[in-house]
């Protein structure tokens, strides 16, 4: 009777870490169930008189399975192939099929070892020893290579994510420090934007809600470029929630403005020297002013003449703004043929930020002649969350991007340019602020600094209306037949009464003698604006908006709770100062003897507001606690100043305040720590 030739362990594993079959008399049924119970060999292939898979059980009645992407077909190992067509997920497929085959490897190894003869036992058992080692070291190798591999990868994202500057909002500063970073070209620049681009399809006409400046209310009653921010009720102003609109789109509030150019008032920077913001005063400021502009009418001591900001003056002539100048000159005001110029007092033709016939705003002058510009990235709909720290120093920002979280980093610096609301936010959001309000609402403390959101200052307005009694106002341009003939001639030449915003003459005047310098402004607008052009006017009319430029009313925001999403609480706390109720009531007083002059006596109608029944001070600031808003010009929450000032967030050169004290001394000293 011949000798049965030894039984050997049914497969092997070759150099390409595939599993082989090498015995011809185990069945395929009994060789794919070891790999999931490794003792269980076949017996019934091993009788000469049994076919081979006999002890396959009969097949399910079943469609075929599906092949596709992603999808493992088969049983994975032996006739049946594995199929996996994911690739990014190949590698951590592979290691973890890749152990499974380990451990049944290794108990067939010493399965084999018992169906050897004695003579090759000695031999069997190294051979099986060095092989289970060599598979055990392969597989601790492929995984440090997998742990390698992700570390790598998730440098390789930081690098790709790592600029010299992110700079967080582009509005009107944002746009303006994108363009000058990146003119060295070895400065990278990230700029996040929360809200959309500033064109369609790369077309100003497609978006002319934002570049008609006529058009300029659409956007002041649309969420869709507008933050569309509400104040919390106003005890000194009969209650009222007052609307802040502040832009969301590229450009930020000066993509949604009424385009009216004015800089400061020389004495408003020299105190800004004066009380520590040692380089601000307006000598020093100057020539910025003129670096950025180019004035339509040329270049002098104090106009810029090659400038991206183009500065132009009104085109209509309108008969009720030549009116209204000559009535303040009646009135003994004086005029003044540049209110950028030498002469920021008495009244004149206003500076607008329109070429064209389009609006100019930061976007068009600054951030679309850069987009070309390979160290230059900018996004849209990018909402930063926080401000990323190594310690306490800022190294990048964390935003939220089609629903998805991500990181970007900075080797030099974080830029906030949010405005107002934005950037205050962002840094409490991102644990800077004041202690005991960012614990409250669980956000863990990086700075104990009590300045950020304090502050807060905005101009108010108040309207005073009359009745025009010749139909030149605009009123007639909301007409359906005039809008469509007003939009396609601008759609077609960017000319005509959709050229400019109409706010083209105003003023500053001092409210009494012995004011050091102006402090109450003046817009004329040949036109009624009701509730920020939300409601459409319902007659022929002519206003001016007027109100104080220093309030003493100061307010603060603060957060609502630790969502980004969630709009702060704002409390500018207007009206709280009994000065500010005296300034609006010389407000009043001096436009209505404006309006009495004879220039306006071939214009003028019946007071709509006020009213003729107003005329006592109880009266009138009755009037002005009921109908005064925002003039839209927040300002003053991230204050500049000195180390010794409390309330300070920013020093003059608006870097973050000093050096940050260790947090870990903040719960115990209770003082100022950065």
């Amino acid at each position: 009777m011949p000798a049965r030739t030894p039984r050997s362990y049914p497969f092997q594993y070759n150099l390409r870490g595939r599993v082989r079959r090498t015995s011809p008399r185990s069945c395929s049924y009994c060789f794919e169930s070891a790999l999931n119970s490794p003792d269980r060999l076949c017996t019934t292939a091993e009788e000469p008189d049994v076919p081979a898979d006999s002890c396959r059980p009969p097949p399910p009645q079943t469609a075929p399975p599906a092949r596709g992407r992603g999808r493992v077909t088969g049983s994975g190992f032996g006739p049946a192939r594995l199929r996996c067509r994911n690739y990014g997920k190949t590698l951590d497929f592979f290691l973890n099929s890749a152990r499974a085959v380990l451990l049944v490897k290794m108990s067939y190894l010493i399965n084999g070892v018992k169906h050897c003869s004695p003579m090759n036992q000695m031999h069997k058992v190294t051979g099986a020893l060095f092989k289970a080692c060599l598979l055990r070291n392969t597989w601790r190798i492929k995984e440090q290579q997998l742990k390698i591999s992700r570390a790598l990868s998730q440098l390789s994202s930081e690098k790709a994510n790592s600029y010299n500057y992110v700079i967080v909002g582009a509005g009107s500063a944002g746009c303006v420090l994108a363009n000058r970073l990146t003119e060295d070209p070895h400065s990278t620049v990230l700029l996040l934007e929360a809200g959309p681009k500033d064109t369609l399809l790369g077309s100003k006409r497609l978006l002319w809600k934002i570049h008609m400046p006529a058009a300029l209310t659409y956007n002041l009653c649309d969420e869709k470029y507008n933050w569309y921010y509400h104040t919390t009720s106003q005890k000194h102003m009969d209650n009222r929630i007052m609307y802040w609109p502040r832009g969301r789109v590229w450009g930020g509030s000066s993509s949604l403005n009424a385009m009216v150019y004015i800089r400061g008032h020389a004495e408003d920077y020299n105190r800004w020297s004066r009380e520590g913001a040692i380089g601000w005063d307006y000598d020093h400021c100057l020539p910025y002013f003129k670096k950025a502009q180019t004035h339509e009418l040329g270049s002098d001591q104090y106009r810029g003449g090659k400038g991206p900001l183009y500065v132009s003056r009104g085109k209509t002539n309108h008969p009720l703004h030549q009116a209204f100048l000559d009535a303040t000159q009646q009135a003994g005001y004086p005029f003044t043929d540049d209110m950028n110029g030498y002469q920021q007092e008495g009244f004149g033709w206003m500076d607008m930020t329109i070429h064209q016939g389009k609006r100019w705003s930061t976007a068009s002058a600054y951030l679309h002649p850069a987009l070309s510009r390979p160290n230059l990235s900018v996004t849209e709909k990018t909402l930063v969350t926080k401000i990323l720290f190594q310690g306490t120093k800022s190294i990048g920002v964390e935003y939220v991007k089609n629903g998805q979280t991500e990181k970007a980093f900075a080797s030099k610096e974080v830029i906030l340019s949010g405005g107002a609301i934005n950037s205050p936010q962002l840094l409490m959001l991102s644990g800077i602020g004041n202690a005991d309000d960012l614990k409250k609402l669980g956000i863990p403390v990086v700075c104990h600094l009590p300045g950020v959101g304090q502050n807060l200052q905005d101009h108010l307005e108040v309207y005073v209306q009359h009745k025009c009694t010749k139909p030149i106002t605009l009123y007639s341009a909301q007409k359906p037949v005039n809008m469509a003939r007003i939009g396609l001639e601008w759609l077609w030449k960017f000319t005509g009464e959709g050229a400019t915003a109409h706010l083209e003459s105003g003023g500053f005047i001092r409210s009494q003698p012995g004011v050091p310098h102006p402090d109450i402004q003046f817009h004329f607008l040949p036109s009624q604006v009701i509730d920020h052009g939300r409601v459409a006017s319902t007659m022929e009319a002519y206003q001016v908006h007027v109100g104080p430029m220093r309030s003493a009313s100061v307010g603060w925001l603060k957060l609502k709770s630790a969502d980004p999403k969630d709009h702060p609480i704002i409390e500018p706390n207007y009206m709280s100062a009994e000065r500010d109720i005296w300034e609006f009531r010389q407000c009043v007083k001096l436009t209505r003897e404006i309006f009495a002059q004879k220039a306006f006596e071939k214009f003028r109608g019946p007071e709509i507001q006020p009213g003729n029944n107003v005329q006592s001070d109880k009266e009138i600031d009755a009037f002005i606690r009921q109908k005064t808003d925002s003039a839209y010009h927040p300002s003053c929450t991230c204050k500049m100043g000195q180390p010794s000032d409390g309330t300070a967030v920013v020093d003059p050169q608006t870097k973050e305040k000093w050096n940050f004290t260790p947090l870990e001394k903040i719960g115990k000293e209770k003082k100022k720590s950065c």
